[in-house]
């Protein structure tokens, strides 16, 4: 999605949250909800939209007041209406939301009837026992969001990918408008596709003179200026997000990006290889005693070393060293080697493009393939399919592979698996299909040993291809169920079941250490969108990120395959 998309559509989800806690008109509420999701699909860049004379209230769900206020964000990042929001409701209120379980209904009773603004006071309220006690809650309420905010203490400081590299591209574009301005380069846990990321690490190398510091400071979308000085500064952008700046000379640029990528126990352990070898490594070169031997580019750095370049994704100290000095490396998978999307939802349930459109879109990613995997009929709310539905979708899916070149529709289903691991589809349907995605959507709090066996049982099916997002997780709002991943993974080996890496920003879902296992397992990972439009196959980069962390190589990946060798894999 275009960073602007991102930027007005957060604006929009805030200032819907905010209305809702002030107890607003339901329809303006509905209003900006509605906005947020239309610009979150919009397969058009905003910025580019308008300033090729763009009609904004041609667009579904905008009208002229909303038009008005996009515009304002274009030009100047800021959104006065959301300023006087937050100025009528302390900002931290909206931390309260992060709470699974506390919409902006629950909140608004918690900040009228105790005067809560922050995450602190509610725990402490918790613990006092007055949360129970308001209307519509109750002790269990209050045990699940005093355990939600202890698991969640960490994450409150962290910003998913996607949002830090929306932040990121403006700040960069913007920096790059400076003619003497040479390098930019977002270094730190953004550049090792870390799936939060706590602050953003900018080196910059520039010419002589050069005013960098005045132009960061300038951006039009500070929110406060830490510090400043001339060759490092730090700013807090208005999303939050805290921005360090460096200047570096185009000598030490190298081994800058490298210190500066991390992750820590990375460098501490090549520090150490460095003083095994006689060398002393930091940010501004690679030293033998008193002459600088290496920096200028990181590849001279793991030169310097007897290494093979490391990927910044695998820099976490966790065996890429040896396998730099073993020549051990993984050829690690690449955007280019994904073949097609396996997880994508049309207008049959809840997604927002008819299968046309989305085998269409898909086409012109260069893709050969896509599996249409809509609900099943348990998740109501999604417009799951029941039997009938599935069959008439069958039929089309069917249409559309005569009509349509260069495209292959495979018929898929996203099944729920029921408390007790059984399908939400009976078998003789699920056997009309090429791919059944089987997915947890409920009862996530189950103990380790059901909900662990709840997913054996589940892989024990024969109609199942793939686990879909195995631990349920949601970055930032729900933790991942309690599974022994170990059994599941191996269950899977044995199965010949694929799992998935959904590629969800909000999920990423495998862990990077899970991919690991599993590859290591010989189980073939599925590295999906679960995309509900067509500018949903654009998150294929995160999952892609999250693989290469996870040390995979294209034929540890599913959607790899060219069509012949999938349909092989999935009838096998």
């Amino acid at each position: 999605m275009p960073v602007e998309n991102t930027e007005v559509s957060a604006v929009f989800d805030e200032i819907a949250d905010l209305l809702e806690i002030k107890g607003s008109n339901p329809f303006r509420i509905r209003a900006y909800r509605r906005a947020a999701q239309t610009l979150r699909e919009l397969g058009i860049n905003l910025r580019e939209y308008v300033a090729e004379d763009g009609d904004l209230t041609d667009l579904p769900g905008i009208g002229r007041d909303l038009a008005e206020k996009i515009q304002e964000i274009l030009e100047t990042g800021r959104c006065r209406s959301l300023s006087k929001l937050r100025r009528e409701i302390p900002g931290t209120v909206t931390d309260l939301l992060r709470i699974p379980g506390l919409g902006p209904r629950r909140v608004r009773v918690i900040y009228n009837k105790l005067g809560i603004t922050s995450l602190h006071q509610l725990l402490d309220a918790c613990a006092a026992g007055k949360i129970r006690k308001l209307p519509g809650f109750g002790a269990r309420t209050e045990q699940h969001i005093m355990e939600a905010i202890k698991i969640g203490a960490d994450s409150r400081r962290r910003f998913l990918l996607a949002e830090a590299e929306a932040a990121a591209a403006l700040l960069v574009r913007y920096l790059k408008k400076l003619p003497c301005i040479q390098d930019v380069v977002v270094a730190g846990s953004f550049r090792r596709a870390r799936e939060t990321v706590g602050d953003l690490d900018i080196l910059v190398t520039a010419g002589p003179d050069c005013p960098v510091m005045d132009k960061f400071t300038g951006y039009n979308r500070v929110r406060k200026v830490i510090s400043r000085g001339s060759t490092r500064s730090s700013i807090v952008l208005s999303s939050g997000i805290q921005v360090d700046i460096r200047v570096v000379g185009r000598e030490s640029f190298g081994s800058a990006l490298h210190y500066f990528t991390g992750s820590k126990a990375h460098n501490i352990a090549l520090r150490r290889l460095g003083q095994d070898l006689g060398l002393k490594i930091n940010e501004y070169g690679v030293f033998r005693d008193d002459s600088k031997i290496a920096g200028e580019t990181e590849e001279s750095v793991f030169r310097s070393m007897g290494l093979d370049f490391i990927p910044p994704e695998l820099r976490e100290d966790r065996g890429e060293i040896e396998a730099a000095t073993e020549g051990g490396l993984p050829d690690l998978v690449t955007m280019d080697a994904i073949r097609g999307d396996l997880h994508v939802h049309s207008s049959y349930s809840d997604g927002k493009n008819s299968i046309r459109e989305l085998a269409v879109a898909a086409n012109r990613r260069g893709y050969e393939y896509i599996a249409v995997t809509d609900h099943s009929q348990r998740l109501r709310i999604a417009g799951g399919l029941d039997s009938r539905k599935l069959l008439r979708q069958i039929r089309e899916i069917d249409r559309l592979n005569q009509e349509l070149d260069g495209i292959f529709i495979l018929k898929g289903l996203e099944v729920d698996i029921l408390e007790d691991g059984t399908l939400d589809m009976p078998d003789d349907v699920l056997s009309r299909l090429d791919l059944v995605i089987g997915s947890v959507h409920s009862s996530f709090n189950l103990s380790e040993d059901k909900q662990t066996e709840r997913i054996l049982r589940a892989l024990e099916n024969p109609h199942i291809h793939i686990l879909g997002h195995p631990t349920c997780r949601r970055l930032r709002q729900r933790p991942p169920c309690s599974l022994d991943m170990v059994r599941i993974i191996k269950a899977a080996a044995e199965a010949g079941r694929f799992l998935e890496l959904n590629a969800n920003p909000e999920r990423l879902d495998l862990s990077d250490i899970y991919c690991r296992m599993a590859r290591d397992a010989g189980v073939l990972i599925s590295i999906n969108t679960d995309a509900h439009s067509t500018g949903g196959y654009e998150n294929m980069r995160y999952g892609i990120g999250q693989a290469r962390r996870g040390w995979l190589e294209s034929g540890n990946v599913l959607n790899t395959r060219p069509l012949g060798d999938l349909l092989d894999l999935l009838h096998a």
